[in-house]
């Protein structure tokens, strides 16, 4: 094999959660004098850091990992990380050949433990690293929990969950709770200061729960005021993942008063229907959430709200199903992302079964999303005559344009604003916007 020694080659699969994951093992990895190439052929190493949140997202590791395996050279080693291998690890072996080393998401800051116990005993069919502890560790090897792309970056501020949502297996997978420090929070913040980064979009599977693990009361808004305070040349701060019932009082007033803290709320909800509510152990008090909604875009100027649903729950009738619809229509959300029940074992929704067919569970996708287009454009439209802070992420010199994100959208899963006008990369502009369509815009440099 030609291949360049002590190199490893790294996939990052799922959520950007993940991709964070994957950023830290690779800057542990550099830390040790490996070197990351692009070229999978060309690795000693090669690492995949496996989605095992969904069926659909276990196919994918499946045979990413598989197609790796298949062309894997002599003296090649492969290790799958991650959700997947914490979940499923047998399944796993018996489902791919050609593995080397297996590590979990409690662990992945030991990969240099794995890789080590490989090199002494290579000759060993597969090596597991999976130390019996329920939560992820607090020691941080010294790396950064951030991912950069461009002159934006994840930061990651806590990791696993203390919910118990009926349909969702991130505990079994992440462990309970685990925040980290608020120091160690704003030193990453700094890092990306000194960068030139231009937004930090913080995330947790809830953000609103940080601190809770380490006896904070609010610990959100502790932690936005010290990272509002330490790193004040970031223009753009971002929150994704809030939790129904824990968007406080404070928490709102900070939004509204400090421009850095983009006012961007992204909140899932998974349904609007009391008793499917229930049912996925989910708040089910949809008064306060029309409360809250309704407090927050009166107080907030410019407010964008975000939500994600789930359909075809077991038990989601056609009638209770419209009650989402009509949900939808009545608060106008500017983004939504809906996706099909995916039935879990080991969750508190398998007796449940999984009823509703496919195809159902599709057209009612379907149905939703021809709504919000409908929404989505007109809220757009809204927009026209405008003028817009807009982050440059992309241009073409031949013809003229600019491509970027206004406050409104998220990178990867909101829409972009299409720029005439000359920029860098980089770069945050005013943009007056000239048309609309249902989930990007246009205009122009002023």
């Amino acid at each position: 094999m030609k291949n360049q020694k002590s190199s490893f080659y790294l996939i990052s699969l799922g959520c950007a959660k993940n991709l964070v994951d994957s950023t830290s093992m690779a800057d542990l990895l550099k830390k040790q004098g490996y070197i990351q190439l692009n070229n999978p052929s060309l690795a000693e190493y090669l690492i995949v850091n496996t989605c095992g949140f969904i069926e659909s997202a276990r196919q994918e590791s499946i045979s990413v990992i598989n197609e790796l395996a298949k062309n894997k050279k002599n003296g090649q080693i492969l290790i799958a990380a991650g959700c997947m291998t914490q979940r499923y690890q047998e399944n796993l072996l018996e489902m791919v050949d050609g593995v080397n080393g297996m590590i979990g998401t409690r662990s992945w800051m030991d990969i240099m433990d794995l890789i080590r116990s490989i090199e002494i005993k290579p000759e060993s069919r597969v090596h597991l690293h999976f130390p019996n502890v329920k939560t992820i560790g607090r020691d941080e090897k010294g790396v950064n929990r951030i991912a950069i792309q461009g002159n934006s970056s994840y930061l990651k501020i806590a990791d696993g969950c203390r919910r118990h949502c009926a349909f969702c297996a991130i505990p079994m997978i992440k462990g309970p709770l685990v925040s980290r420090s608020i120091d160690n929070i704003v030193k990453d913040a700094c890092y990306l200061e000194s960068l030139g980064i231009k937004e930090i979009n913080l995330i947790a599977q809830d953000v609103t729960d940080y601190g809770n693990d380490l006896g904070m009361k609010d610990g959100l808004v502790l932690l936005l005021h010290e990272l509002l305070e330490k790193a004040p040349n970031i223009p753009w701060i971002r929150l994704l993942y809030t939790f129904p019932g824990y968007v406080s009082h404070d928490f709102i007033t900070l939004m509204k008063d400090e421009p850095r803290l983009l006012p961007y709320l992204d909140m899932p909800l998974q349904h609007a229907e009391p008793e499917i509510l229930k049912s996925m152990q989910r708040p089910s008090n949809m008064q306060w959430v029309r409360d809250t909604l309704h407090l927050m875009r009166e107080k907030i100027p410019g407010l964008v709200l975000r939500t994600t649903f789930i359909v075809g729950y077991p038990g989601e009738t056609e009638e209770k199903f419209e009650t989402l619809l009509n949900f939808v229509k009545e608060i106008e959300f500017d983004h939504i992302g809906v996706f099909t029940y995916s039935f879990e074992k080991g969750t508190s929704a398998e007796p449940l079964g999984d009823p509703i067919a496919p195809e159902i569970k599709t057209q009612r996708i379907e149905r939703i999303m021809s709504i919000q287009s409908r929404i989505s454009l007109k809220k757009n439209q809204a927009l026209i005559g405008n003028k817009l802070d807009v982050l440059i992420e992309g241009k073409d010199k031949k013809q003229n344009i600019l491509i970027g994100r206004s406050y409104r959208d998220a990178p990867e899963i909101d829409g972009l604003v299409i720029v005439q006008g000359k920029g860098e990369l980089g770069e945050i502009l005013q943009v007056k916007i000239t048309a609309a369509l249902e989930h990007d815009l246009i205009g122009k440099v002023i």
